[in-house]
């Protein structure tokens, strides 16, 4: 089971999330997003944890739990296909680049 851990605090590790998650079961990795450029913490994170029925309960008794002085949202990862949504890709403008205006 992915679960998606929001709202992190930028000291949080990778490590602190699995500690976290452990107290619930087996936790197969964990992982604190990072800017690619700057290395800094995106604020969130995920875990994987193998059993759903260990990562149900780390869900309902994890979210809005303090951690590193932020109130975390935890719940289950929703696969990227889901994640879009309006003005997601492309320009919405038109076809044409100039605001839906063809100039010729």
């Amino acid at each position: 089971m992915n679960i998606y851990v929001g709202n992190l605090s930028f000291e949080v590790t990778a490590e602190d999330l699995r500690q976290t998650f452990e107290a619930y079961g087996e936790v197969a990795s964990a992982n604190v997003i990072r800017d690619k450029y700057s290395g800094q913490s995106r604020g969130f994170g995920f875990v994987e944890m193998p059993n759903d029925d260990e990562g149900q309960p780390a869900i309902k008794n994890l979210n809005g739990k303090e951690l590193s002085g932020r109130q975390i949202k935890v719940s289950e990862a929703r696969p990227r296909a889901d994640r879009g949504g309006p003005g997601r890709r492309g320009g919405g403008r038109g076809q044409s680049g100039f605001g839906g205006r063809r100039r010729y």
